[in-house]
């Protein structure tokens, strides 16, 4: 659906403003099915961000830093998020042996199994895209994405 008829706009001050809020709506649909998906598992979009993040760096270990810096929404509080995946037994955090102000955070066999289940369901919304844009108009968008943020 065109972004007038979703935002009932009939017309916006030029293609830029069309433009960024076309980017703001979608990233807040995308967003919607994710939470949709997420939200049976008692999980958020961020704590999903961070087991993600964990299993690509296992087996080894991870810093607050290191996830943070790799972490899609900068602004999340990760110091919390950690301690609630941590409460629900989704990864652990032990201080370093060879330096004590270090804290190393690791997905569990029980976050791998999660992420598992949940591989699939997140597949669906991949397809979203894929049956909406060519290979060729998605390299397309991700260029003109990283040009807008360059």
């Amino acid at each position: 659906m065109k972004l007038e008829d979703e935002l009932k706009q009939p017309r916006f001050k030029d293609e830029y403003q069309r433009a960024m809020l076309n980017i703001i709506f979608s990233g807040s649909w995308l967003e919607m099915h994710s939470t949709q998906i997420l939200k049976p598992f008692d999980l958020s979009s961020q704590q999903f961000n961070v087991l993600r993040i964990l299993r690509g760096s296992r087996p080894r270990p991870l810093n607050l830093l290191d996830i943070q810096e790799r972490m899609m929404d900068k602004m999340s509080n990760a110091t919390r998020l950690v301690e609630k995946l941590r409460q629900k037994g989704l990864l652990t955090r032990e201080q370093c042996d060879s330096n004590r102000r270090k804290v190393e955070i690791e997905i569990t066999d029980k976050g791998m199994e999660l992420l598992a289940t949940l591989d699939p369901l997140m597949e669906e919304q991949h397809q979203l895209f894929a049956n909406k844009l060519t290979s060729e108009e998605a390299k397309q968008l991700n260029v003109l994405l990283d040009k807008l943020r360059d």
